[in-house]
């Protein structure tokens, strides 16, 4: 899957150096959830937990209408 970094998101990740491309990668590719924007019908949350990141969840919002998938931010969470 092909996408690209907003300069939001290049910032959101540059602040959170704990979380990975790859993980990134894995949550657009094989999300375990996805959830519609409740603002902005264009975006999605795609959503999944990652073991290697002490169970946490990542959220990665994506633009998927536009090619490539454009993300937005990612930001992970405590289960």
């Amino acid at each position: 899957m092909t996408y690209e970094l907003t300069v939001h998101a290049r910032e959101s990740l540059r602040k959170r150096t704990n979380i990975r491309l790859e993980w990134l990668e894995q949550v657009i590719a094989h999300p375990q959830l996805v959830h519609a924007d409740p603002i902005d019908s264009e975006l999605e949350h795609r959503l999944s937990i990652i073991d290697d990141f002490e169970g946490r969840v990542l959220r990665v919002i994506v633009n998927p209408n536009v090619d490539p998938t454009r993300v937005i931010t990612a930001i992970s969470t405590v289960t």
